[in-house]
């Protein structure tokens, strides 16, 4: 028998060098030309569902096995057994019934936007879209229950809840991130804004 041992904590994500401080967020231009000089510079967040197969491709497998079950199904029909082709049919009526379900909701995901001293929050589930904007300034982030819950964001009387594409021991570290990337964006007259 062998034992291995590792150490408890697992080595922070660090981003790449010049990349800034931001592990779960990015650097964005807003505008349609990224080699604009006077666009807007934004942070953004992109969150969404942990797939190991794009709908283009789960397409691809579902006609393979619908081609391969009605190979056998019509040969087996040839040699006299019509029934197995109508159980084919009906297989794959159901596993595509099921593969679309997963399909519509592979794209989900929550994208969070800070542009200038506003976060905008879209979240995407299945064919609902939900967009929130937040006053930067005004903003509280917190966790929505105890440790490893959502992240809730709140402002003015606006209240969202993100993180549902984060494992929930990354969620505080994701937390942490806005709420630096919060503090760091300078108020309207020059000056940083602490908000926590």
């Amino acid at each position: 028998m062998s034992i291995a041992l590792a150490s408890d904590s697992w080595p922070r994500p660090h981003a790449p060098r010049g990349a800034g401080p931001w592990v779960f967020g990015r650097e964005v231009t807003m505008a349609a030309s990224p080699d604009d000089p006077d666009a807007p510079r934004a942070l953004q967040w992109l969150l969404r569902r942990n797939c190991s197969i794009t709908p283009g491709q789960l397409c691809v497998v579902f006609l393979l096995l619908c081609i391969v079950s009605l190979l056998i199904g019509s040969f087996l029909l040839a040699q006299g057994a019509p029934v197995v082709l109508s159980f084919a049919g009906l297989e794959l009526l159901l596993a595509g019934a099921l593969l679309m379900l997963f399909a519509r909701h592979a794209g989900d995901r929550e994208t969070l936007t800070l542009v200038g001293r506003s976060l905008q929050v879209e979240q995407r589930i299945g064919s609902r879209v939900e967009r929130t904007l937040l006053a930067a300034d005004w903003l509280h982030v917190e966790p929505a229950g105890g440790q490893g819950s959502l992240v809730q964001l709140s402002a003015r009387g606006q209240e969202v809840r993100v993180g549902r594409f984060l494992r929930p021991e990354l969620r505080g570290a994701f937390a942490r991130e806005l709420r630096l990337a919060v503090r760091r964006v300078p108020a309207p007259s020059g000056t940083e804004i602490d908000t926590n």
